[in-house]
């Protein structure tokens, strides 16, 4: 939707003079804002959409067009700076249309700073686009966001990432199993900026060659498949097997507050299949096809009066283990509790 937005105002050439991207880190909003400055300035725009063959595109894609100023408000957050950014702003375009401002982190900014900045957004030349972005909306004082163009961004589905880094992949002619690839995907956690940083780092410490094993022992988390397996001893009260494989994750060197975290994720989407499969649509944009049909299967098995029950103990041992200096104890005492109480 956001997408469409746009690239109509670009046909249209009615670009608004402020905007406010807000979102969870690595959803886009900053190299969206790299798109309209583009976009603003470009000769010849083709279907909403920059060229990338006029003059301005080029100098834009060579790091060299005047007109975009990029501010990084965790750093430069004072009233000073903005004020330089008012004074900037004054001035017409060297070329081009429009001088776009993009600041990042605007939540960072001091008060006196916001203050500074409602004023160029009260009357902004009309030669300038100010765009703001920032990971924490409710730190955005109203005053300023009320006078924007909103725009929030999601999280970036996983089969989306997994797509673009197949794609990045295939490019590079990078040997990487799928297991790990959706792993990577998953721990980005919708952020397509950090699982294309993590695979970079993969890719440079594994020659090319990236297996499932690699992934866990940089990211220090467990994949789906052990996630998998230690969900179906839990919930079919083996508890043999289930201290074992929770032995075996420790002794791999696996992050376990972590670990127990991802495996209340997993509980809590096969307890909320077993009462409502309609989720299985909702659980689309985060899972494969292969990890949803999994997941179905074991809410097959999820008792609800037995279960839930686990999943509190589970928490529970969570927020023990953050700060324990034996964070397998908490993890063991919440399984042999939860599955010798329901055995019995």
């Amino acid at each position: 939707i956001i997408t469409r937005i746009l690239k109509e105002a670009a046909k249209q050439g009615s670009f608004s003079h402020a905007y406010l991207f807000s979102g969870p880190r690595g959803s886009g909003k900053t190299t969206t804002a790299r798109l309209i400055a583009k976009a603003a300035n470009c000769a010849s725009l083709k279907n909403g959409e920059p060229c990338n063959e006029c003059a301005s595109c080029k100098a834009v894609n060579e790091g060299r067009n005047l007109n975009i100023i990029e501010i990084d408000g965790a750093s430069t957050r004072g009233i000073n700076d903005v004020r330089d950014l008012r004074e900037n702003a004054r001035t017409a375009p060297p070329s081009g249309k429009y001088k776009v401002f993009i600041i990042d982190e605007v939540h960072m900014l001091t008060l006196h700073a916001f203050n500074a900045l409602l004023k160029t957004l009260e009357e902004p030349p009309e030669y300038t686009i100010l765009i703001l972005a920032t990971t924490d909306f409710e730190k955005v004082p109203a005053t300023i966001s009320s006078r924007t163009q909103q725009f929030h961004f999601k999280k970036i589905p996983l089969k989306e990432i997994i797509g673009k880094l197949k794609t990045i992949t295939e490019k590079e002619n990078i040997s990487i199993d799928s297991e790990a690839l959706e792993l990577i995907a998953s721990a980005a956690e919708g952020s397509l900026r950090d699982a294309e940083s993590l695979l970079d780092q993969l890719s440079s410490q594994a020659d090319k060659k990236i297996t499932t094993e690699q992934v866990e022992n940089m990211i220090g988390k467990a994949g789906f498949q052990t996630l998998n397996e230690c969900a179906g001893y839990l919930l079919s009260d083996d508890l043999e097997n289930a201290l074992s494989l929770i032995s075996k994750v420790a002794e791999e060197g696996y992050h376990l507050p972590q670990f127990t975290k991802d495996l209340l994720v997993f509980l809590r989407r096969a307890a909320v299949l077993s009462v409502s499969p309609k989720m299985s649509e909702e659980f689309k944009r985060e899972l494969t096809d292969k990890h949803l049909s999994a997941l179905e299967a074991h809410a097959k098995s999820f008792n609800v009066g037995k279960h839930i029950p686990l999943i509190k103990n589970l928490i529970e041992a969570y927020s023990q283990m953050r700060y324990s200096q034996f964070p397998i104890i908490p993890l063991e005492v919440a399984v042999i509790e939860s599955i010798s109480s329901s055995s019995s």
